[in-house]
């Protein structure tokens, strides 16, 4: 914990401080949460309660997703979207408005888009082949036909007979214990097309020739492969299903299927006032986690035409066979532009559209789809992302830098330890990197509904991360959300100021094979050890300010952005259009860097004399060596080219903040009219007391702690082009700088007075305030100690507890730093009957101000621990609370995995609960 001396004392509330210079706190910069509805089962009495709760914790608003249900609580379960359910969304709107909190919902049950009114002919589909061979006066004597396989898979482990289930899908009465995940009906395919090639190329369509699958074709000569082609029913079913809700994925890539989707809510909402939603959102692709991918809709080949302007019939063969090299790789990247096209233009643009018909924004997970994911983000209004790389948030965050969205959201803390043993402080830090990395409208994931009869842990989700007002941390949840809020608000503040931009090689990567046709892009997968992740890791490791383009975006870039450097990095096939994009913003005054330059024009229509183009274009920009790199003034701007990407940097591009991620320290800038906004982590393992470069000038700034709410002056060194700040910050301490700010006092690090100090070890007296499976007796207590060593009560005890002990002090006009040591999870401190503030760790520090201080003062602790003692407990003596339909409380390590599959902490040893201390006081000076 940093120590410093701005304290403003009103109204004996030692946190009511002067708001100068603090952005407004808007409903936005409040941490959100994923709400889950478990059936749907929600009753007016509990959402008010529960929206009270939710708003006093400092949320600012849910997003409503429902999912499966509880077992024994089927009689309450609501149907989706019936007029009972959209009964209780209205009723909802209006309790979130009285409580201040904003509402989104999922545009649907669990993920992806699907349910019980799409059919086998709107759902996800998919293409197989097979080949035959055939030689001159040669006959194909088989019948051509695919057998579809029967296959089921379900979510909850089960293994069930496809014979138990009904065709449709929706006949079946038992959906939330079936909890389907895919399924597929046997079924004889027959061929869609049949397309011969001989070894010349020449092509026949044979599909004239096929009745009831038997060929009537007979080649006159030479040698021949058949290609016959069958569609298939992918089968994928909506994961995580509402009662109501269960059924077929839409095909993704049809907008008539979504149109029929969406129709059935456009049904529902009819009549019913949904002033107060804010956002529609949809929680990622998912399609293709089950068995195969989905890479067919019945107008691809159309589609495939009017877009790349040659018949994919004609080339199936090219598409098939990589015998065909350098033709099938541009064939094959042909196929999965289009499909890309298709996903962005038939589903994201027509539900955004359909979104802003109702005057709603657009929230979307794009990460895992088989398409240009920059591009899907760019039509939304808040791109989302989740997980643990900050490569992985570029994706949504650089959409929304460069399309100038204020927002980008992120699904966050979704899986962090095992079931039950996250806290606060773990929490915090996963937080800091989604801000590290261009989030700045957070999203738990999440809270579950459980209303107040259900019997303790409550309902709750299969994520490791269970945010629920059950939980005895859920006391401090507000500190942590106060915290959340306060980064957001200057994070929402201004723009963001990268200046370099890093091109996004999806269509080269389209040319690459792989094990099967279409890629799926999501974070650096599919990228590993290209030269490509190597500059990403590269410009985020050593502080440089960059963000993620596609070929598309790149075409609205010009030179009034605050880009000015391009980077491509890797790229053998490029775009005629990107690389003459690429000419004309280096005439205009972009630095471009080249690691290699792109030797191929990609795609297959035409590719001989576009090539000639690209060639020419790159010819005229005849790079003269220097050294072991090679450059070219052009225009205003400047070629690079080089093998070494960060010897490029060093000699062009300067707006990095190398020197503070040298010591360990790592940031985000934005710019707010002149100001410079820095959000800084100490993300070392060491503390920092030091003067830290900052590559921005300025003459003055305000330092804002946003985890206590204080502020003071910076202490700055200027220098042309850049700015020394004094900074001392912990391991995992984070502050915010503001430049231009100079109305507070001076931000003071202040030193223990060694001789000051106090240790108040003995006399504690200890109350336990709430809890369970018992409430342990009053102690006195004579060292501070585990609860585990206290009693049997204590040792399976998981809840609130207050110490309380009295001290005293000489008189005078010192604050004093109160250490608490050692604490398990959370604590509220209070002197002489006033808050003096929550402490959530890693560490317990915090100043008791003299103002009230006196000679003779009472403290109390009171110390919230997490919610595994009494889950060990219930473990140990088989009291079921595992009840849910689904997935059931999956281990997040397969060591804590039970006989039946689910997760257990029976063989768990108690964790450490409670104020361990040592507790110490020390005069500051």
């Amino acid at each position: 914990m940093r120590v410093f001396s701005i304290f403003i004392f009103l109204g004996f509330s030692f946190f009511s401080i002067s708001q100068t210079g603090w952005p407004t706190i808007a409903q936005s910069a409040k941490p959100w949460s994923r709400w889950w509805w478990q059936g749907s089962a929600v009753d007016s009495n509990d959402l008010s309660i529960l929206l009270k709760k939710y708003a006093e914790a400092g949320l600012g608003g849910l997003e409503i997703t429902p999912i499966y249900g509880v077992k024994g609580s089927e009689s309450k379960f609501i149907e989706y979207l019936s007029p009972q359910w959209m009964a209780a969304l209205t009723f909802t709107l209006e309790e979130a408005k009285k409580n201040g909190l904003g509402i989104d919902m999922a545009t649907g049950t669990g993920w992806p888009f699907g349910g019980p009114w799409i059919n086998e002919s709107d759902a996800a589909k998919y293409f197989t082949y097979k080949t035959y061979h055939l030689k001159e006066g040669e006959t194909i004597k088989d019948t051509l036909y695919y057998q579809q396989e029967p296959l089921l898979r379900t979510a909850n482990g089960i293994h069930r007979s496809i014979t138990e289930i009904k065709n449709p899908i929706n006949t079946n009465y038992n959906l939330q214990e079936l909890a389907l995940d895919q399924i597929r009906f046997e079924k004889k395919l027959y061929p869609f097309l049949v397309i011969a090639v001989d070894q010349n190329h020449n092509r026949v369509n044979l599909s004239q020739f096929v009745q009831n699958g038997i060929v009537h074709w007979t080649p006159v000569a030479g040698d021949w492969t058949i290609y016959a082609l069958f569609e298939g029913d992918h089968g994928k079913m909506v994961e995580r299903a509402a009662p109501g809700g269960e059924g077929l994925v839409i095909d993704h890539f049809d907008s008539t299927a979504l149109k029929k989707y969406l129709g059935k809510f456009d049904d529902a909402f009819q009549g019913n006032d949904l002033e107060g939603l804010r956002s529609f959102f949809n929680d990622s692709y998912e399609v293709d986690d089950a068995k195969g991918q989905s890479n067919f809709t019945e107008g691809l080949f159309h589609e495939f035409e009017s877009r790349r302007g040659y018949r994919l019939l004609d080339v199936i063969p090219y598409l098939l066979d990589s015998a065909f090299g350098d033709i099938h790789k541009r064939v094959l990247h042909d196929f999965r532009e289009t499909i890309s096209d298709l996903l962005e233009n038939q589903f994201t643009q027509v539900w955004t559209n359909w979104g802003h018909s109702r005057n709603k924004l657009i929230r979307n997970q794009a990460h895992g789809s088989p398409a240009n994911i920059l591009d899907l983000y760019a039509i939304v209004d808040i791109p989302e992302t989740e997980g643990n790389d900050v490569l992985r948030y570029k994706f949504a965050t650089s959409a929304a830098h460069i399309m100038d969205k204020n927002l980008a959201s992120a699904e966050v803390s979704t899986w962090l330890d095992e079931h039950f043993k996250s806290n606060m402080a773990d929490i915090k830090s996963n937080m800091d990197q989604f801000f590290l990395g261009g989030v700045n409208h957070i999203f738990y994931h999440g809270i579950a509904y459980s209303p107040a009869e259900a019997p303790w842990p409550g309902w709750l989700f299969y994520a490791s991360v269970h945010l629920t007002p059950n939980d005895p941390q859920w006391r401090n949840f507000k500190a942590l959300n106060d915290y959340a809020a306060r980064c957001q608000s200057f994070l929402q503040s201004g723009k963001p100021d990268n200046s370099i931009l890093l091109y996004f090689p999806f269509s080269d990567h389209n040319h690459r094979e792989g094990k099967e046709l279409l890629h799926h892009y999501d974070g650096m997968n599919g990228f590993e050890n290209t030269d490509f992740e190597k500059t990403a890791h590269y410009l985020q490791k050593n502080g440089y300010a960059w963000d993620l383009i596609s070929d598309k975006q790149l075409e609205k870039i010009n030179n009034s952005n605050i880009y000015k450097t391009l980077i491509i990095s890797g790229v053998e096939y490029m775009p005629l259009e990107t690389l003459l994009k690429i000419d004309s913003l280096c005439k205009a005054g972009f630095q471009v860097m080249f690691d290699r330059l792109p030797s191929k024009v990609s795609g297959y229509k035409n590719y001989l004399n576009r090539q000639k183009l690209f060639d020419a274009l790159i010819h005229q920009w005849d790079l003269q060596s220097t050294g072991e790199s090679q450059s070219k003034t052009w225009g205003n701007g400047k070629i690079y080219l080089s093998n070494d990407i960060s010897q490029t940097l060093m000699q062009g591009e300067g707006s990095h903040e190398r020197s503070m991620y040298e010591k360990g320290l790592q940031c985000i800038r934005r710019q707010d009219g002149d100001q410079k906004i820095y959000f800084i982590k100490n993300t070392s393992n060491q503390p920092i007391k030091d003067w830290i470069v900052l590559h921005s000038e300025f003459s003055s700034a305000v330092l804002f702690d946003p985890l206590f709410a204080k502020k003071g002056k910076a202490r700055l060194k200027v220098e042309p082009d850049q700015t020394l700040v004094w900074l001392e910050l912990n391991p995992g301490e984070t502050i915010i700088l503001k430049s231009g700010e100079t109305d507070v006092a001076e931000f003071k690090f202040i030193e223990v007075s060694p001789s000051g100090k106090i240790t108040i070890d003995k006399n504690w007296n200890i109350s336990f305030l709430d809890g369970g499976p018992q409430l342990p007796r009053t102690q006195k207590l004579k060292a501070l100690t585990n609860w585990i060593n206290l009693g049997k009560e204590e040792k399976y005890f998981s809840g609130t507890a207050k110490y309380t002990n009295n001290f005293k002090i000489k008189t005078s006009n010192n604050d004093y730093l109160l250490d608490l040591g050692e604490i398990h999870e959370s604590a509220e401190i209070f002197l002489n009957g006033i808050s003096v503030g929550t402490l959530i760790g890693p560490e317990f520090k915090i100043i008791l101000p003299y103002k009230i201080l006196k000679k003779k003062n009472k403290l109390e602790v009171l110390v919230s621990n997490n919610m595994v003692n009494r889950i060990i407990y219930m473990d140990q003596n088989n009291i079921p609370w595992k009840k849910f339909y689904n997935v059931n409380m999956p281990p997040r390590f397969s060591q804590n995995r039970g006989g039946d599959g689910l997760f257990t902490a029976k063989n768990w040893l108690p964790v450490k609960s409670g104020l361990i201390g040592p507790v110490t006081l020390a005069k500051l000076k």
